[in-house]
């Protein structure tokens, strides 16, 4: 089926009005990049794309990536929307969470890239999309790439930048690419009192990355781009990898009014004391009372030794609640003063240097391995330093949630005795 003019359709059939540079997407006939800020309309003009290419052109494979299968899901879902809404009659079958097949013999994937692409192997592709695909792995990419080759496909990259360096960025110096860089503050769609506010809270880096799409350098950063990415490298950790041998640990991060969400991250220490973080969720705000219930859910399923939580203001209640019911494996580590034990005799100053530095030593040292997810990627990027006047680190971030969980669950190589009560 041919669309004769695919603006005037965006327009009068879907209601929608694109900006000038969606429509330059749309007609682009070269390999495409885009880097842009948050929520400029990015995924709607790429899933506008890969739904017009589907229904024109038969026998084709559509690929959509990302490192995670939520990632992937959100662009395949507006892709399917699409053709459930307004082309219903040209789908073959009834549509999965992975898969699209049109009755042109046009299927459309949507699969998780992981951390070395190995479940997308065997696949031809015609159209490669990658979202996110600033934090897609290396070893992915040379895995994809060579789908292309037979077929002499397409690709379309789109992400929020991350650092400087990886395929995603050497693909703005390539050209073989059209090189988009849209900037939310130019995104007339999103409110100026919106960005001024993030604009104040954000440290500069994080607003010129986050907002502005730039790939920033990273002077100020206090996990290098370059650490991260080496050290993010293994897959989801499942039930069937448990390993009674090893020990598990729980760090929590409380979310505060108005903040954050909640974020829960699970480490594995062996008997060689390498660390490995399996497990990471993260939660809305809702109510204390789901905080709690997550953590005592997550204790049935993994059995901890400890569990590390930052009780400080809404976090205390939390820590309270979570002493009565699991006792002494609850310690509470707040960042800012000192703990003492149950008795007021034993005082313990734990800084927040000294989580985050635990954590860098331990990176550094190839002794901490991380599940390879954007959301984790995002987090430990975010996290900067500087000196204050009085030559103290001071040590901030805005997206740093999960990084707390995690920096405090990675605490139980520090916590020698791995029995002191600490609230």
């Amino acid at each position: 089926m041919k669309i004769e003019n695919k603006l005037l359709f965006c327009e009068e059939k879907l209601g929608i009005k694109l900006d000038s540079w969606q429509k330059e997407i749309l007609e682009e006939e070269k390999n495409i990049a885009i880097r842009a800020g948050r929520q400029v309309g990015k995924s709607l003009a790429v899933s506008m794309k890969a739904s017009f290419y589907a229904l024109e052109n038969d026998n084709k494979t559509v690929l959509i990536v990302a490192a995670s299968q939520r990632q992937a899901s959100l662009l395949f879902e507006k892709v399917k929307s699409f053709f459930v809404e307004h082309f219903p009659d040209t789908i073959l079958e009834e549509p999965t969470i992975t898969r699209l097949r049109l009755k042109n013999k046009t299927t459309i994937y949507s699969l998780p890239a992981g951390r070395t692409g190995y479940a997308i192997r065997g696949f031809s592709i015609d159209l490669l999309i990658a979202d996110e695909a600033a934090f897609i792995s290396e070893s992915v990419w040379l895995a994809l790439i060579p789908m292309l080759a037979v077929t002499r496909g397409k690709i379309i990259l789109l992400s929020t930048p991350w650092g400087k360096g990886g395929f995603f960025w050497k693909c703005f110096g390539d050209n073989d690419f059209r090189q988009f860089h849209i900037k939310s503050t130019d995104c007339k769609r999103i409110p100026e009192s919106f960005i001024e506010k993030q604009r104040s809270e954000l440290s500069k880096l994080e607003f010129a990355q986050e907002y502005l799409g730039e790939f920033i350098e990273e002077y100020t950063q206090f996990f290098p781009t370059i650490l991260i990415r080496e050290r993010c490298n293994i897959e989801e950790w499942s039930k069937e990898n448990y390993k009674r041998e090893n020990t598990y640990f729980l760090g929590v991060d409380v979310a505060r009014y108005g903040g954050d969400e909640n974020a829960f991250v699970v480490s594995e220490l062996d008997n060689d004391k390498n660390i490995k973080i399996v497990h990471i969720e993260t939660t809305s705000r809702i109510s204390t009372t789901d905080t709690i219930g997550r953590v005592l859910k997550l204790d049935e399923e993994f059995k901890f030794r400890n569990i590390y939580v930052d009780d400080a203001g809404i976090g205390g209640g939390v820590t309270d609640v979570l002493i009565e019911k699991l006792g002494r494996k609850i310690k509470g580590i707040n960042n800012s003063k000192k703990s003492i034990d149950k008795e007021g005799l034993r005082k313990i100053k734990i800084l927040k240097e000294d989580l985050y530095s635990n954590v860098l030593v331990l990176m550094e040292q190839g002794r901490l391995k991380i599940i390879d997810t954007p959301e984790v990627k995002r987090s430990l990027a975010s996290v900067q330093f500087e000196y204050t006047a009085e030559k103290r680190l001071k040590i901030y971030g805005k997206y740093t949630h999960i990084t707390e969980a995690l920096v405090r669950s990675c605490w139980c190589i520090k916590d020698k005795s791995l029995n002191i009560y600490i609230y």
